[in-house]
């Protein structure tokens, strides 16, 4: 099963609203609260849901790709350095083979 934000904020004694606020970088959030909640985010290993973050944002930071195959070596290497890229700039990537 996976952390949801609710787990965060029990764990750092602070709201959801309180969370959201920190992962949003939404709203007034001290500085001490702030680190708790990243702190304890850490602790947990939590990374945001981006799915379910698309939903409530209406925006996605995903990119398909399609390619014939991921056998032939030079599809493989493509989808490893886009991925790569990518990721540095916080998109995910999807691979579909047709």
């Amino acid at each position: 099963m996976s952390l949801t934000i609710k787990d965060v904020a029990e764990k750092a004694g602070v709201s959801v609203t309180t969370v959201s606020r920190v992962l949003n970088n939404r709203g007034y959030i001290s500085d001490k609260t702030r680190k708790k909640v990243m702190t304890t985010m850490d602790e947990l290993n939590y990374t945001p849901n981006e799915m379910a973050r698309s939903f409530l944002t209406n925006k996605t930071r995903f990119i398909a790709l399609i390619v014939p195959t991921t056998e032939n070596p030079f599809f493989g290497e493509l989808t490893f350095h886009l991925e790569k890229e990518l990721a540095k700039k916080g998109y995910n990537l999807f691979i579909v083979t047709a």
